[in-house]
């Protein structure tokens, strides 16, 4: 059997599309490469192209009900981590506080290190580097 498959994309669904696309628009430094209804007239999609190929998804679904913001406790999604090395968290802690974005600082254990954060639905986000 070949290699398992690294991701292709990830998508989140939020509660402003509008808003998050700014927020994420700042965050990521660009714009969207798509922003669009899809075929089925199910949901909305815009997509940013980040990293190494990989696509990030904002989905807006017709009919959905918000529940309440995010939440990792609940069965589903956990938080989303982009991968960097142990130099760029120094970097991206500076890149979050001039966007005033508050976040956790650089978290170090034996796996790993990190800086947790989260956009505007309350979606935990972070930023992990595999260990010196």
């Amino acid at each position: 059997m070949s290699e398992f498959p690294g991701l292709a994309h990830v998508a989140i669904t939020v509660s402003d599309l509008a808003a998050s696309t700014a927020w994420y628009t700042t965050l990521l430094g660009s714009d969207p490469v798509l922003d669009e209804d899809e075929e089925s007239g199910q949901f909305h999609h815009t997509v940013f192209a980040i990293g190494g190929g990989m696509l990030f998804g904002l989905h807006t679904h017709t009919g959905s009900s918000a529940g309440g913001p995010f939440d990792e406790r609940r069965i589903g999604l956990d938080h989303v981590a982009f991968g960097c090395t142990q130099e760029q968290l120094k970097t991206w802690v500076g890149r979050l506080d001039e966007l005033g974005i508050a976040h956790s600082g650089i978290k170090n254990a034996h796996y790993g290190s990190g800086i947790s954060f989260r956009d505007p639905d309350n979606i935990a986000l972070e930023f992990f580097a595999p260990p010196a």
